[in-house]
């Protein structure tokens, strides 16, 4: 009678049941795995045999015996080694070494060859699926329990029926499974983890740069993109270091999400279960494509989405392969991005800041006051053409970072100006979240979220400032796009002075950082 033993498998950032059938008969000696599995899957039986033997069983491989597992469905494609486990289960209990029932149970793990359990990727993901499916236990390695336990904090859900087991070796499942010792379900210990949030970067070590914090408030305020410009040296990636310091804490669900998605890439620290800061990611401008935006066989996650509820910056933004910055239309104007291959299509969130940062030339000093540009007016150009039109319209605050005076590094620094500035932000944040609340039927969080209709409703502006930016478009400074930025930055700015309506300075501030980089 062949054994059923429930797993799971990851698929983008959600997972589903796998069924793991096991059937055993007597013959020439053959151990076979179909289903559509992995390298990684096909070496699992020469994995399970020797932690089979060496936690005191007999070995598959040490037996007359025909053993076929078939990994259900079919015709999806499995890849891992968190197999180990249910197809050992599986394997115990058609050979009869083995007695329990493995219904509404989900087992996953790596099993090292003396029997122990190793970690996983997407233990959230998985516990998570559970369950939603309605099973009662989950059966995992002890180092992620406390990662699957996160579910527990979601009040929304009812978890009381739901454990999360933690087992460190085979031997402690079969023992638990045939009642002979008791496990403690995992409850997670730190519930006040979100409340404990702090960065190695924020504004208090920045010294001067006025204007470039200001746009980063703007930014933060808003879910705004930024283009810093400035010679070699002036502060552009403390700047960007700085920006997660200002933004709001992440909600639970936002950590939940940021959390699942690092799991499945494999990034969760192991003394860290929940992320809880808001992610920055800076990749170097030789990534390729697919570690940008995500790709590879299977599909992983990129940057872009490894960056969600958080901020992506790309430093030597022209040093990047053209198509790789061209692949950041999408996700910039969408806040996700679709991967599509023969067999597959799956969409990724992508919801970040973007902060971009550039040299005015290749040297650096392209109308430096104090140095002078070595490059040739065709360099220059060159280097230029590399940002194509459509990408560059697609930020929506670009600023200067000039060299900074003696005086200025040498001034007193200024204390918990971090905390005053994310003070503000986090107002003008509420003043959004209640403003959409009525029509959020597309989840929008910030202004720069906006589609045409919220920004006809929300960034009505008075006549002066309708005559100015007539000027702007009909010269062609403006874009439609454009238009629409200046006013969603406009919103926002207006949002910080806590005004309901937007104003001609307002207005007049968003187009300085939209027509400066013209």
């Amino acid at each position: 009678m062949p054994s059923k033993i429930f797993s799971a498998t990851i698929i983008g950032l959600d997972s589903q049941i796998i069924e793991i059938e096991t059937d055993v008969s007597y013959g020439l000696k053959n151990f076979n795995i179909v289903g559509l599995p992995d390298k990684s899957i096909e070496e699992s039986k020469e994995r399970v045999s020797v932690a089979i033997k060496n936690s005191g069983l007999i070995s598959p491989l040490s037996q007359p015996q025909r053993i076929l597992i078939n990994l259900a469905p079919a015709d999806l494609k499995k890849e891992g080694s968190l197999y180990d486990l249910p197809i050992a289960l599986g394997y115990l209990l058609s050979s009869k070494q083995t007695k329990f029932s493995s219904q509404e149970k989900i087992f996953v793990g790596e099993l090292s060859l003396d029997g122990r359990l190793k970690p996983i990727k997407g233990a959230l993901a998985i516990a998570l699926t559970a369950q939603k499916k309605g099973f009662k236990e989950l059966i995992l390695p002890k180092i992620n329990a406390q990662e699957a336990a996160l579910i527990y904090l979601n009040k929304q859900i009812n978890n009381n029926d739901f454990k999360i087991l933690g087992v460190e070796s085979l031997k402690e499942v079969i023992n638990y499974l045939e009642n002979r010792i008791k496990i403690k379900p995992t409850k997670f210990e730190n519930e006040n983890i979100l409340k404990d949030v702090s960065y190695s970067f924020n504004f208090d070590l920045i010294k001067g740069q006025e204007s470039a914090k200001r746009a980063l408030e703007i930014a933060a305020a808003g879910g705004h993109n930024v283009f810093f410009n400035g010679p070699p040296g002036t502060g552009k990636s403390l700047l960007a270091r700085s920006l997660p310091s200002i933004l709001p804490n992440l909600s639970f669900q936002e950590s939940l999400e940021v959390t699942k998605i690092h799991s499945i890439a494999g990034l969760l620290p192991e003394n860290k279960p929940l992320i809880n800061t808001r992610p920055f990611r800076s990749p170097h401008h030789s990534a390729s494509e697919s570690a940008l935006i995500g790709g590879g066989n299977p599909l992983k996650p990129g940057e872009i989405t490894l960056s969600h509820r958080g901020v992506l910056f790309l430093d030597e933004f022209p040093e990047f392969h053209r198509d790789v910055l061209e692949s950041l239309r999408q996700p910039l104007e969408e806040g996700e991005i679709t991967i599509l291959r023969a067999k597959e299509r799956i969409t990724f969130p992508a919801r970040f800041i973007l902060i971009a940062a550039a040299n005015p030339c290749p040297c650096g000093y392209f109308r430096d006051p104090n140095k002078q540009c070595v490059c040739q007016p065709s360099q220059i150009a060159k280097y230029r053409r590399k940002l194509s039109g459509p990408l560059i319209d697609r930020i929506d605050i670009f600023i200067n970072v000039p060299q900074l005076k003696f005086e200025k590094l040498t001034q007193p620094e200024d204390k918990n100006i971090t905390s005053q500035i994310k003070e503000k932000v986090e107002k003008a944040r509420k003043i959004q979240k209640e403003r959409f609340s009525l029509i959020n039927k597309e989840k929008i969080l910030v202004n720069a979220e906006m589609g045409i209709l919220e920004i006809k409703k929300y960034c009505q502006i008075d006549s002066q400032s309708k005559t100015v930016l007539k000027k702007f478009v009909d010269s062609g400074q403006l874009s439609v796009r454009g238009y629409h930025r200046v006013l969603k930055t406009a919103r926002t700015i207006a949002d910080l002075d806590d005004s309901e309506n937007i104003k001609y300075d307002h207005l007049m501030e968003a187009l300085m950082y939209r027509i400066k980089e013209n």
